[in-house]
């Protein structure tokens, strides 16, 4: 991997802030996968790149989205930070030339998930959650089931976003709500 390469270029594009929750979500990508069986390179590369896009203003990331056939639907456009997750993926493969589809299809999936996550997606989509740095009540815990189940983990995370939404009065995009029912469902 060229990770030299990735973090100057990624030093161009995030807040240094964004940079260091990148480096950490790597890293936390990387031992989840050491855990749970899955490859640590895809992991650190998905884990590095997954916000190259979040830093970008909203009505980029919409022109983006437009421009290369990304689904944007009303709550994309309410909320168009949604969207940095498909539009990272497109910009890992255009600028830093990543063509391994399971790296890139983390990183469109990190934000909302989806019902048929395979277990790299699931790896990046908690290791965002819970990397180092995160503060919020019940992350602590949260780890403590990361470690030990992965899948309730995930199910986890989407409830705890889900239920923040539902607080503040926000939006909730559909597609989390089917990839939180599609990993409840199939929990049993």
């Amino acid at each position: 991997m060229q990770y030299k390469y990735y973090l100057k270029c990624l030093k161009g594009m995030l807040s240094d802030k964004r940079l260091r929750h990148s480096l950490k979500v790597s890293n936390t990508a990387v031992r989840l996968a050491e855990l749970y069986g899955a490859d640590c390179e895809k992991a650190a590369l998905a884990g590095l790149l997954h916000d190259c896009a979040r830093d970008l203003p909203n009505d980029e990331l919409l022109t983006l989205a437009r421009h290369n056939r990304v689904p944007v639907d009303s709550i994309d456009e309410a909320r168009p930070v949604l969207l940095h997750a498909s539009v990272g993926a497109l910009l890992a493969k255009r600028q830093f030339s990543v063509q391994d589809e399971a790296v890139l299809q983390a990183i469109a999936l990190h934000t909302l998930g989806d019902e048929t996550m395979t277990l790299l997606d699931k790896i990046v989509f908690v290791a965002d959650k819970v990397e180092p740095d995160r503060s919020f009540p019940g992350v602590g815990e949260l780890r403590e089931i990361a470690r030990r189940n992965l899948d309730r983990a995930l199910l986890c995370c989407f409830d705890a976003a889900i239920m923040l939404s539902v607080r503040n009065g926000d939006l909730i995009h559909p597609r989390a709500v089917r990839a939180r029912n599609g990993i409840r469902l199939k929990m049993g």
